[in-house]
């Protein structure tokens, strides 16, 4: 399929909260356009309001959050509600990366519940593949 004729699913935002590093989140994009999503990045060091507005401005159906350095789950508190008072209260929340500096020390399930009480809808570890990102994204969009 050329260029032009390129259908997308639908559109995502991705960044990197409070974080420089971007490198995850940058290849994830690249799987994500090749599978037809468009793909909007927001940028490296983003607040919670620069994912929210940029979700807004182009109507996007999720957010995809990236953090490595480690704070992930404090920049992530408060972050559902945010959309809430938004107005997109509905739409879906991904975090991913090095989310905690104490990972070695805690259970990854532990960890990702935390995230799931926080309104994340999903909470993915460093060595997640994106294409078990992208077969997540489509199931909860009804695409699959």
């Amino acid at each position: 399929m050329t260029e032009p004729e390129k259908m997308y699913h639908t559109t995502v935002v991705t960044g990197a909260m409070n974080d420089l590093h971007v490198l995850g989140i940058k290849v994830l994009e690249y799987f994500l356009e090749k599978d037809g999503f468009k793909v909007v990045f927001a940028g490296a060091w983003l607040t919670q309001e620069d994912f929210i507005k940029a979700a807004m401005e182009t109507n996007a159906k999720a957010i995809l959050v990236s953090s490595s350095y480690g704070m992930g789950e404090l920049d992530c508190a408060g972050m559902r509600d945010k959309c809430q008072e938004a107005g997109i209260g509905d739409i879906i929340l991904y975090a991913g990366g090095n989310l905690t500096v104490t990972r070695q020390q805690q259970q990854w399930e532990d960890v990702a519940a935390r995230f799931r009480a926080m309104g994340f809808d999903r909470v993915y570890p460093p060595s997640v593949t994106p294409e078990q990102v992208i077969e997540d994204l489509k199931t909860d969009l009804g695409l699959a």
